[in-house]
C-alpha cells in the first residue's frame, strides 16, 4: 500500500506532499490543475521513464518520493532486500530525480538502485490503469495475458513450463538446421583433415626435430673447415713437432709458472700469481684434449648430409602447409585431431537432436494441452464474471465473452489465439473488443476485467489499483456505478487511486484529494489537500456545475455523498 507520495518541481507543481490510506481515493481538480503529474510522480517511483521535460522551468531537477508499506516475506519485500534497501518497520521509501539534463537517478531503503529494481518492485506494488490501457486491451497479447493470470498461479506456473520448452526446442531446431545446411561443408573439411593427419603421422615429426636437423646440416655441410679450424687451435694451445715453429701456449704458461716458482721463496704474492698460472695451464690442457677429440670427430659423411636434407625436406612440406615449425605443426594436427572427432560425430549429434526435439515436442504438446483446458475453463468464468460486473456498471444488457481459437501449430504461448468479444447491449453483434464498444464503454469493460481479476479466489495482483481517468466518456447512471464499483473494489481488501472529473465518481471515495493551482500556475504543498465536510461538498459542486457556490450544485453534491454513502 502507498502511504505517502511527496514531489517537487514536476511540472506544474513546485511542491506537494499527499497523504495515502486504505480505501478508494479520489484526487480531483480543475484540468491542468496537475492531477495527473501526481500519477507521473508515482509512474516515475515506479521504475517509468524518465523525461527532463516534467522538469518544472526553471529548477534543476525534480523529484518523487513515496513511502510503501509492505508485508515482511512478501516478494516486493525480498527483491527490496535482495537489492540492499532497508525496511523501516515494513516501510520502504523510494526516491527518484531527474535532472533538467535528463540524467535519472533510483534510490531505494536508502541505497542506490538501477531503474529496472523499481520497476520489478512495481509488478508487486502497483497496477496502474489509465486511457492507453483502452488501446492495449484490443491487443491479442494483453487479451491472453490478462486470461491467464485469471486462470491463476497452477496455469502460470504451466507456461512458464511450456515457454522454457518452447525456447529449448526453438534453439535446438536453429542447431540442427545449421548441422544439416552444413553437412557437405562438414564433410568436405572432414577429409581435407584426414588427409593432412595422415600426412602428419607418415613423417611422424619429433618435437624441435627441425631446429636439430638444421644444427646438424651446418656442421655436415662445414665439417673440413670446423677440423681445420679446431686443430689449429690445439695447434696454438699445444705446439706442433716443427722445431722451428714457435711454442704452444701450453708451453709458455707452463715457462712462465716454473720462472715464478723459483723465487715464490722470497715473495708470497708471486708465488699465489705462480698458482694461479698452474689452473691455467690445466684449463689449457683440457681445451687442448677437447679440441683433439673435436678434429677426430669431425667428419665429412655425405651419405649422412644427404639424408639429414631429405629429412628436412619432409618436414618444410608439412611445415609450409600447417606452420613455421615442427612444433606449430604438431599443435596443428593435436587441434585438426579433435575437430575431426567433433565432425565425425555430427551425425550422431544431428540423430541426438532430432529424437530430442521429438520428445519436446511431445512434453509441448501434452503442456499445450493442460494450458488450452485451463483457457478453456477461464474464458467461461472471465466471460460470466465480467458480463456480471458490466451490469452492475449500467450495461445490464452487455455480453462479454472469450473466444479461444486453436492455431495450425504450437506457438510461444500455446495452441490457440485469444480473444475478448464484447455485445454491448441486446442485440447487438458480438465484436472484437474495441470494434462495437464506444470509448466509456470501453473504460467500464476495462475496469470489470481488472474487477474480475483482482476478485478472483486465485489472484494475486498488487494491493493498490491506479485509475487514471477510466471514468472517461462515461456520465449519468453510468459513472455512479463506476464509483460504486471502485468502492466496492476497495472494501475487498485493495488500496484504490482514482484521477476523475466525474463528481459521481468522487463522492464514493473515502479519501478525497484536491489538487489546485494558485495564481502564477503554481501548485504548492498546500494546493494538494484533503478535503472533508463542507469543503468536499464544494468540489463535488464545482465537478458537477462548475459553481462551487451554487445553491442548487451545493444541494445536489450533498445528496450525491448521502446517496454514496448509502451505497457503500
Amino acid at each position: 500500500m502507498i502511504e505517502e507520495i511527496r514531489i517537487e518541481n514536476l511540472g506544474v507543481i513546485a511542491g506537494a506532499r499527499v497523504e495515502l490510506g486504505a480505501g478508494l481515493t479520489a484526487i480531483t481538480g480543475e484540468t491542468g490543475a496537475g492531477k495527473t503529474m501526481l500519477l507521473t510522480g508515482l509512474g516515475l517511483l515506479l521504475g517509468g521513464r524518465a523525461d527532463a521535460a516534467v522538469v518544472r522551468a526553471g529548477a534543476t531537477s525534480a523529484s518523487a518520493e513515496g513511502v510503501f508499506l509492505v508485508e515482511p516475506g512478501s516478494p516486493a519485500a525480498e527483491r527490496a532486500l535482495e537489492a540492499g534497501a532497508e525496511l523501516d518497520d515494513g516501510a520502504l521509501t523510494a526516491l527518484r530525480t531527474v535532472a533538467a539534463a535528463g540524467r535519472s537517478r533510483a534510490f531505494l531503503g536508502g541505497r542506490t538502485v538501477p531503474q529496472s529494481v523499481l520497476a520489478e518492485l512495481a509488478e508487486h506494488l502497483v497496477t496502474v490503469h489509465g486511457q492507453a490501457d483502452q488501446v492495449r486491451l484490443r491487443s491479442a497479447a494483453r487479451q491472453r495475458s490478462a486470461l491467464d493470470a485469471f486462470a491463476g498461479p497452477t496455469h502460470g506456473r504451466l507456461l512458464e513450463d511450456y515457454r522454457a520448452a518452447w525456447t529449448e526446442r526453438q534453439r535446438l531446431t536453429v542447431e540442427l538446421a545449421e548441422l544439416v545446411d552444413s553437412a557437405q561443408e562438414r564433410v568436405r573439411e572432414a577429409e581435407l583433415l584426414r588427409l593432412g593427419l595422415v600426412e602428419v603421422e607418415r613423417v611422424d615429426p619429433q618435437p624441435g626435430e627441425d631446429l636439430e636437423l638444421a644444427q646438424e646440416a651446418e656442421r655436415l655441410g662445414h665439417a673440413e673447415d670446423l677440423r681445420q679450424a679446431a686443430q689449429v687451435a690445439h695447434d696454438a694451445l699445444m705446439g706442433t713437432d716443427d722445431a722451428q715453429a714457435p711454442p704452444g701456449a701450453a708451453a709458455l704458461t707452463d715457462l712462465a709458472r716454473r720462472t715464478l716458482e723459483v723465487v715464490a721463496r722470497h715473495d708470497e704474492a708471486l708465488g699465489a700469481l705462480a698458482g694461479r698460472l698452474a689452473d691455467v695451464g690445466y684449463v689449457l690442457d683440457d681445451l687442448a684434449a677437447d679440441l683433439a677429440r673435436y678434429a677426430d670427430e669431425v667428419q665429412a659423411d655425405p651419405g649422412r648430409l644427404a639424408a639429414v636434407q631429405d629429412r628436412r625436406a619432409a618436414l618444410g612440406t608439412l611445415t609450409r602447409a600447417h606452420g613455421g615449425t615442427v612444433d606449430d605443426v604438431l599443435a596443428w594436427a593435436s587441434t585438426a585431431g579433435l575437430r575431426l572427432v567433433e565432425l565425425e560425430q555430427g551425425d550422431d549429434r544431428t540423430a541426438e537432436l532430432r529424437a530430442r526435439l521429438e520428445d519436446l515436442t511431445g512434453d509441448l504438446q501434452a503442456l499445450a494441452d493442460q494450458i488450452s483446458s485451463g483457457r478453456a475453463e477461464a474464458a467461461e468464468r472471465l466471460g460470466a464474471a465480467v458480463t456480471q460486473e458490466l451490469a452492475g456498471l449500467a450495461m445490464a444488457s452487455a455480453t462479454f465473452s472469450v473466444r479461444l481459437t486453436p492455431t495450425p501449430e504450437l506457438g510461444p504461448w500455446g495452441a490457440e489465439d485469444v480473444e475478448m468479444l464484447l455485445a454491448a447491449h441486446a442485440g447487438a453483434p458480438v465484436l472484437p473488443l474495441g470494434q462495437g464498444a464506444s470509448g466509456g464503454e470501453l473504460s467500464r469493460v476495462m475496469l470489470a476485467i481488472e474487477v474480475a481479476l483482482a476478485t478472483a479466489p486465485s489472484s494475486a495482483r498488487p494491493p493498490t489499483f491506479v485509475f487514471d481517468e477510466v471514468d472517461a466518456g462515461v456520465g449519468g447512471r453510468a459513472a455512479v456505478e463506476v464509483g460504486r464499483r471502485l468502492a466496492e473494489l476497495a472494501r475487498g481488501g485493495a488500496q484504490v487511486l482514482v484521477v476523475t472529473h466525474l463528481a459521481q465518481v468522487a463522492a464514493f471515495a473515502d479519501r478525497h484529494v484536491v489538487v489546485a493551482k494558485t495564481e502564477g500556475d503554481v501548485v504548492t504543498t498546500t494546493d494538494v489537500r484533503v478535503v472533508a465536510g463542507p469543503e468536499r461538498v464544494a468540489e463535488l459542486a464545482r465537478m458537477l456545475s462548475g459553481q462551487e457556490d451554487s445553491a442548487t450544485a451545493l444541494q445536489h453534491a450533498a445528496e450525491l455523498l448521502e446517496r454514496s454513502a448509502v451505497g457503500r
